[in-house]
């Protein structure tokens, strides 16, 4: 019985991390190719809040200071490729 306890609680956990990393490529979809408004939600969420941000990557099993790192290189990307186009 306890190791059907077990299992079941690792496998709710993984469909938790799931979850929080679906939301977490959802929210960086919008920050790449949303309007405008979502675009800035987005970017907020992502890059200025510390809270909520690393509340969602610890859920998902995300370290939250890698995912922000690999971010910022994006965001570099982008900034680098729409200077060069003006």
């Amino acid at each position: 019985m306890l190791a059907n306890m077990t299992h079941r609680t690792e496998t709710e956990e993984t469909a938790v991390e799931k979850l929080w990393r679906a939301v977490i490529a959802s929210t960086v979809e919008e920050w790449v190719n949303g309007p405008l408004r979502q675009k800035r939600e987005a970017e907020r969420f992502l890059f200025d809040d510390d809270r909520d941000y690393r509340t969602v990557c610890y859920s998902a099993g995300i370290n939250p200071d890698h995912l922000r790192v690999r971010l910022e290189k994006i965001r570099a990307r982008q900034t680098g490729d729409a200077a060069s186009r003006n």
